[in-house]
């Protein structure tokens, strides 16, 4: 197989840094798997066709990590255009309906050809319920989706089904692979998976105590919460400041550490 190749979705955003990375997978016999679907943007629409005649190769394969709109978004757009592909993801009734494409579910452990190179899905909640990281053995490189950003922060999105304490179990599964290389679906290439998984746990175990300090010093709302420990962030960032606040309390009172009453949180 050939290095996966990097192809930017365009979609550059306060949320999604310089936009989304999607990964092109060339194997034999002139199939491809493209990892994530981005949003349907013209430019990346066209670099795919490109690449692929380019590389003399058919587009097999779309999978998706989770259905964020800007992972998901662009497999209509995707299918219009390769309507030999199949779309795979992991369920999420009520999100998958979103996008009209006819989605091949995929379960943890289930692999994906792609000519004579081999896939596997990874069942890794956290940042969503659905979300799902691809690895090949063979190579030892792990698309991770959203799971790692180098240099950022995961937003854990608690309102929308994303779950702190199946975030810190997916990063710890994710390390026991002992990976070489990372591909995110947001920044630049990994060459020290270990370092960065264990920062990102780190950041998280972090931004716990902070939580705790701040509830200990009277701050019993999100809202308090989230300006006490993000002062100065940009207010584009705010709402995301607060999901992860949000996941961190859960985490808590799922851990018997606090609880909430009437919208105000105290530790037990």
């Amino acid at each position: 197989m050939k290095q996966p190749i990097l192809l930017a979705a365009h979609n550059p955003s306060a949320m999604t840094g310089p936009g989304n990375n999607t990964y092109l997978v060339v194997g034999s016999v002139g199939a491809a798997a493209l990892i994530d679907a981005g949003v349907g943007h013209s430019q990346h629409l066209t670099e795919l066709a490109d690449r692929l005649s380019a590389e003399r190769c058919q587009l097999r394969h779309v999978l998706v990590t989770h259905g964020h709109a800007d992972h998901a978004s662009g497999a209509p757009a995707l299918a219009a255009h390769h309507p030999a592909a199949a779309f795979s993801r992991f369920p999420w009734p009520g999100q998958d309906e979103k996008h009209d494409v006819a989605w091949r579910a995929l379960a943890d452990g289930d692999t994906v050809s792609v000519g004579d190179e081999v896939m596997a899905a990874l069942h890794t909640p956290g940042h969503s319920p659905d979300h799902l990281a691809f690895w090949i053995e063979r190579t030892r490189t792990l698309f991770t989706g959203d799971l790692v950003i180098p240099g950022r922060s995961v937003m854990i999105h608690t309102s929308a089904g994303g779950n702190l304490t199946q975030y810190f179990a997916s990063l710890e599964r994710l390390l026991a692979l002992d990976a070489l290389v990372l591909l995110p679906a947001h920044g630049p290439r990994i060459d020290t998976p270990a370092e960065v998984l264990n920062g990102h746990l780190e950041h998280r175990r972090m931004r716990e105590r902070q939580v705790l300090d701040a509830v200990r010093a009277g701050r019993a709302t999100v809202e308090a919460i989230a300006e006490s420990i993000y002062d100065g962030l940009d207010p584009a960032l705010m709402p995301a400041a607060r999901e992860n606040v949000r996941a961190h309390l859960e985490k808590l009172k799922t851990d018997g550490v606090a609880r909430a009453e009437r919208g105000q949180w105290h530790l037990l």
